[in-house]
């Protein structure tokens, strides 16, 4: 997921690896037809509304209540492709991607694809404020306080140790194309630990899990919204304070994250295409207790994204409807 723009894990890619990387949800692909929200195909007004989904659960829920609005109220077509997040920006120039729902920050992505390129337009926030940063167990902070302050960290590296940490604390971070400051901090702050990739938004949550239910040492990177939070009340380390342009520098970050308001983009072509999909991904605007309820239809109830979509839809009709005036 992710997140400060100076600090993309995921990185440049061409445009062969474009072209591999667009297969998503439903079968999406390159050359499939699909042409965009411009109506030139798909059924009604709306045409093909090709939507990118990036990889971790709270988006997910994002695009599963758009993407359910924009067919059942609008006739729309939509197309789901699952993306890495950098990837998926490049889907604005080649017509491929018409709407990204949730960006954490990108500052760098927005130089180059908004001012720069010009392929891609801002489309206002989404009402989710966005948090990162280092968390432990609930078990843990209870047992040793003094653990939620950095300074006290290496104080306990070496019981954070694991087979892959190399002899220092482990610091698990999530999926390696989420964007984080995590090695620079470690680094900065002089903290005897190593940062490991989990793998995934679930490998990451499983940890965590574990850690709490076997009282079991984990520090980690972890965000809100998340539905998991509601489960196990994971919390949050201190890190120095953020200050605006602490985090410029890539190799010299040495604070917190700051506090996102999540954003949308769309494509150009599709902001100006008459499509009424991107009026409702403009007006499209929740709350994170609404993610963090969708999202936990998905990961915890085993419903469909579809299922989990027209259940929240139809209690919160009042919502939907505004995003489509």
């Amino acid at each position: 997921m992710a997140r400060q723009a100076e600090h993309l894990r995921a990185g440049a890619v061409g445009v062969a690896v474009l072209a591999l990387a667009l297969a998503g949800c439903g079968g999406a692909k390159v050359g499939d037809g699909s042409s965009g929200a411009d109506g030139s195909s798909g059924s009604g007004s709306c045409g093909t509304f090709n939507l990118a989904v990036n990889p971790w659960v709270g988006y997910e829920a994002d695009a599963a209540v758009v993407a359910y609005v924009a067919e059942h109220d609008l006739g729309c077509k939509v197309t789901q492709k699952d993306l890495k997040e950098e990837i998926a920006w490049q889907g604005f120039g080649t017509g491929e991607v018409d709407a990204i729902l949730e960006n954490w920050g990108h500052d760098d992505l927005k130089k180059k694809y908004v001012t720069g390129q010009k392929t891609a337009v801002e489309a206002g926030p989404t009402g989710n404020k966005g948090i990162i940063g280092w968390y432990v167990p609930p078990w843990l902070a209870k047992a040793h306080p003094d653990i939620t302050d950095w300074k006290n960290l290496n104080k306990y590296a070496a019981k954070f140790r694991t087979s892959e940490s190399g002899g220092k604390g482990q610091l698990l971070d999530g999926d390696p194309s989420y964007v984080t400051n995590d090695e620079a901090l470690v680094k900065n702050l002089k903290l005897d630990f190593k940062v490991v990739y989990a793998g995934s938004e679930t490998a990451l949550i499983q940890a965590f899990r574990k850690a709490e239910k076997n009282k079991e040492w984990v520090i980690g990177y972890f965000y809100e919204p998340q539905w998991f939070l509601s489960e196990v009340p994971l919390v949050k380390v201190e890190l120095p304070p953020y200050e605006e342009g602490c985090d410029a520098d890539a190799e010299k970050v040495a604070c917190d994250y700051p506090v996102y308001d999540l954003d949308k983009l769309v494509s150009a072509k599709f902001a100006t295409s008459g499509s009424p999909a991107y009026d409702l991904v403009k007006n499209f605007t929740w709350t994170n207790d609404d993610q963090n309820v969708v999202a936990k239809y998905i990961a915890v109830d085993k419903l469909t994204p579809e299922a989990a979509a027209k259940k929240w839809v139809e209690a919160n009709r009042a919502k939907v409807d505004a995003w489509l005036k």
